[in-house]
């Protein structure tokens, strides 16, 4: 079975996450967001395209993570 993508410019896919375009380029962009699992460079060039399921995939992992229960004594509990 072939597995099938739906890729994103940066502005198509700042506009998904309502994320500044900037934000995607300077700060996720080679940190959080990496080559060939996040974004590839179709054919060799300057163009990169963002691949959502992959993204959207990360960001749910990093949720999930981030889950914090609020405390009576004004600290959280991580579960």
């Amino acid at each position: 079975m072939e597995a099938s993508y739906t890729y994103l410019t940066t502005e198509e896919l700042a506009k998904r996450i309502k994320y500044d375009c900037r934000t995607i380029r300077q700060q996720l962009k080679d940190s959080v967001l990496i080559e060939g699992t996040h974004y590839i460079k179709p054919f060799g060039r300057r163009k990169i395209l963002f691949l959502w399921e992959a993204v959207e995939k990360e960001m749910l992992k990093n949720a999930a993570s981030n889950i914090a229960i609020p405390m009576a004594n004004g600290g959280v509990s991580h579960g």
